[in-house]
């Protein structure tokens, strides 16, 4: 009776761990490591491509994937003031395996949609500090329902929307610092 017992224990203590890394939500991209150097195509000194990223793990209790880009760092890091947004997408299908590099909008699923990044456009822009080097930071959310009622929403007005509906996240931060001129 004592190894019943164990055994309960055991599967019930399974039951409510976290998920293993491997079941976890993971972000990645074949351009940079994580907390490596942006290359220059990606940035406004290049070709202000979006890089190519790839993700893994997606929750089953996901229905939809969003991501948000932005600088923590802006607009100075020995004196950061407020996240500068470089991107801001949701409604991604939870089956797409990533965002392929110098991504169109037009490629996108019709479902995705775009909110505003901090010059109020859409689409994405890449790092271009004024000054020292910049982290920016990818954060992919999985959620558990499809966000209605938004137009061309803002990072805060996204992340709201959000609340309440994240089941897995991930982050990938690269970085960047301008050449001197």
């Amino acid at each position: 009776m004592k190894h019943a017992g164990s055994l309960t224990i055991a599967l019930l203590l399974a039951a409510l761990a976290p998920a293993s890394a491997q079941e976890s939500l993971k972000l990645t991209s074949t351009a940079f490591a994580a907390d490596g150097a942006i290359p220059r195509p990606h940035t406004c000194d290049g070709g202000d491509r979006s890089p190519p990223l790839a993700w893994s793990g997606v929750p089953a209790a996901a229905k939809t994937l969003a991501l948000i880009v932005d600088d923590p760092d802006a607009p100075d890091p020995r004196a950061p003031q407020k996240p500068w947004v470089h991107w801001v997408l949701y409604n991604l299908p939870v089956d797409m395996p990533g965002l392929a590099e110098a991504l169109d909008p037009t490629d996108l699923p019709p479902q995705a949609q775009q909110g505003a990044n901090g010059w109020n456009r859409t689409g994405y822009r890449g790092p271009c500090p004024p000054s020292g080097r910049h982290r920016y930071v990818y954060k992919l959310y999985a959620l558990d329902t499809v966000l209605v009622g938004l137009a061309s929403p803002s990072k805060a007005e996204l992340e709201h929307a959000m609340s309440g509906h994240i089941v897995g996240e991930a982050q990938l931060v690269g970085t960047y610092q301008r050449a001197a001129h």
